[in-house]
């Protein structure tokens, strides 16, 4: 049976499509349709009627192409993705670099054509790493938003109470047992300190401190007032500014809330993978950071090795060899996905201050601090391999199920 490529090029509310026969002729001419089920039941209903086996192939474009790829699966039609950056090098080819969206559906159409051998289809199972990629982007959204309320709360604290986050720094991780938002929500500012006096304030920080369950009551609350009585304030009664600082730390404890309550449904999806178990067990991977990473990853097994997991990751460094010109200084590539290397350095920096004897990432970081290499350097070459070690022993695991 002869085979069609279809290429679709994604965009908000309608798509172009470009449909090739097997040898490359133009099967039909690149045409334009919207995301609604009439639209889109048309073009399943001309792709069935055809009679022929499709190789259908869109980008992946965030969530744009969610109903596309919905409506398709429902139909029964196998559908791939494939990443915007190599169907942009392999556009690369071309030499005259015209851009238009029929043209971009005619050169998606190309590529299923030609890779429809390595080409895989999106699976149910792929849904639940989608799922989870998805948590992990509303994680990041949300700690945005925290860390910019602590910005705006910050601002403030600068005219209400100069220098108390060098005292009592801002953490807001459990909000109703943290020591400096039960703080900041009693006092409100230096003023009210001073009116206070000494002995009074005292005593009504330590109630708070046996609140937040925090050992350092004395020595905190005399360095406090000692600040407040040397700081000047510029709007420390002032009741604007303070009723929008109430408002800026209500809102930065809500964003922390917020923030954490995806944690949890991030681990119970992350726990039906097979591989979490793996990247679980593994040392510095904790509660939080086992579903982000993972989320990050997606299905091993769409990775080669353990160098193409790193190279995803952007921690790779590609050889530089030109004649007799060979580089044996490079540097990592950072082309990848930078939310990887981030929680992948936080792995390192929970190994350092952990320090697991036995485990051969830590071992293995510690020979590269000893050798001289600088502390970044170290890292992420503990990171190259702590992610092969995590290739292996996943893909091992999953070959068993």
């Amino acid at each position: 049976m002869s085979m069609l490529a279809v290429g679709i090029d994604i965009s908000k509310s309608k798509s172009v499509a470009a449909i090739l026969n097997q040898d490359g002729s133009m099967h039909t001419s690149p045409f334009e349709f919207h995301h609604t089920q009439p639209e889109l039941d048309a073009f399943i209903k001309y792709i069935l009627n055809s009679n022929q086996s499709a190789t259908i192939l869109m980008e992946n474009t965030g969530h744009y192409h969610y109903p596309v790829l919905k409506a398709f699966r429902e139909a029964g039609l196998p559908v791939c993705m494939v990443n915007a950056y190599q169907i942009k090098k392999f556009g690369d080819m071309d030499l005259r670099k015209a851009k238009t969206d029929k043209k971009d559906a005619v050169r998606i159409a190309r590529y299923a054509l030609e890779k429809s051998y390595s080409l895989v289809p999106y699976t149910s199972m792929e849904q639940k790493y989608e799922d989870l990629k998805f948590l992990a982007r509303q994680y990041n959204q949300r700690m945005l938003t925290l860390k910019t309320n602590k910005v705006f709360l910050l601002n403030l604290l600068d005219e209400t109470m100069p220098g108390i986050t060098n005292i009592l720094p801002l953490t807001t991780k459990t909000p109703e047992t943290s020591l400096s938002v039960l703080f900041i929500n009693r006092f409100k500012s230096y003023d009210r300190i001073k009116k206070m006096g000494k002995s009074r304030f005292l005593d009504a920080f330590e109630k708070i401190a046996r609140k937040s369950r925090n050992h350092q009551t004395k020595t905190y609350g005399l360095a406090i007032y000692e600040a407040a009585l040397r700081n000047i304030t510029t709007r420390g009664e002032n009741e604007y500014t303070l009723a929008a600082q109430d408002q800026c730390l209500e809102l930065v404890c809500e964003s922390q809330k917020a923030a954490d309550s995806i944690i949890p449904k991030m681990q119970t999806l992350a726990e039906t993978l097979p591989e979490y178990a793996v990247l679980r067990s593994m040392a510095g991977v904790g509660d939080r950071l086992g579903p982000l990473i993972l989320a990050e990853i997606g299905d091993i097994r769409r990775f080669h090795s353990g160098k193409a997991l790193n190279a995803y990751a952007g921690n790779d460094a590609p050889p530089y060899q030109s004649g007799t010109f060979e580089s044996h200084n490079r540097h990592i590539s950072k082309r990848g996905n930078a939310a990887l290397r981030k929680y992948c350095f936080e792995v390192m920096q929970a190994l350092k201050l952990t320090r697991p004897q036995n485990d051969p990432v830590y071992l293995f970081l510690l020979k590269k601090e000893q050798e001289g290499k600088p502390y970044n350097v170290a890292k992420m070459a503990g990171v190259n391999k702590f992610l092969r070690i995590y290739y292996a022993r996943a893909m091992e695991t999953l070959k068993q199920q």
